[in-house]
């Protein structure tokens, strides 16, 4: 997916102190990826950041200043230690605000338990809306092509989905991309390097990657990435370079 207004970059940020140390260790980054596959999308980058502000601003000042949507996990509660409402209406040149339809889900589900605490989990950068939470109510928000939810899976998740179908339906493909799989053997890297970039330069709508075995073996394993057609095309180019120069190749796979 190239970059762009029309067809942006999709990427993730993973916030939380407990996943840099190990305490847990992150699902989102997994469940997002299938949930793009199953929309013909792809996560382009990822980002993970701990619990201190001043770092997490600056991440968010710089994926501000792109066209990239963007999905950020964790740090929207009440709690001291949420500071992501904080931050991202700094990096958005913003004021904090009580959101009016936020409060008003809170105080449907709360009544006069909204306050003074749970009312700043919907205490905005100004201009932000509600991402609906199916599962306790409490929202999240979306300012511009940043989404923010909270980092619980049952809750975050169906919050991605419901940004992806009601905000991006038109980026959706019902065509996924497929990968194409053949490993050279006996071959070093510095040998292929030429017939790769003859490939790639013949057949730009898609990737193509090399990656050595981390087991010793003298083997190479090249994947072909895109769209169905361009992929197959591009693959069939890279089989028949290979032979051509006789450079011993296994079985080749798709998935």
């Amino acid at each position: 997916m190239s970059s762009g207004a029309d067809n942006p970059h999709i990427g993730v940020i993973l916030i939380g102190d407990e996943l840099l140390s190990g305490k847990r260790q992150d699902k989102h980054m997994p469940a997002v990826i299938e949930m793009l596959q199953e929309r013909g999308l792809e996560l382009a980058w990822a980002r993970m950041v701990g619990d201190d502000a001043a770092l997490l601003e600056r991440t968010l000042v710089e994926t501000m200043e792109t066209d990239d949507i963007v999905f950020s996990f964790g740090g929207i509660g009440a709690t001291p230690d949420d500071r992501t409402r904080q931050c991202a209406a700094r990096a958005a040149h913003r004021e904090l605000e009580i959101n009016p339809e936020g409060r008003e889900i809170l105080e449907d589900k709360f009544g006069d338990e909204a306050y003074p605490n749970r009312i700043h989990m919907v205490e905005w950068p100004a201009g932000a809306a509600v991402i609906p939470n199916p599962v306790n109510r409490v929202p999240g928000f979306s300012l511009g092509d940043h989404h923010f939810v909270p980092g619980f899976p049952s809750m975050a998740w169906p919050m991605v989905a419901w940004v992806l179908d009601t905000h991006y339906a038109y980026l959706h493909d019902a065509e996924r991309n497929v990968e194409y799989l053949v490993e050279v053997f006996d071959t070093p890297e510095s040998a292929l390097i030429d017939l790769m970039q003859r490939v790639m330069d013949a057949h730009p709508l898609v990737r193509i990657a090399c990656l050595p075995a981390a087991d010793g073996q003298r083997k190479i394993e090249f994947g072909v990435r895109g769209r169905p057609a361009p992929a197959a095309e591009a693959f069939d180019a890279l089989v028949s370079a290979l032979n051509e120069s006789s450079i011993p190749t296994g079985a080749c796979t798709s998935r």
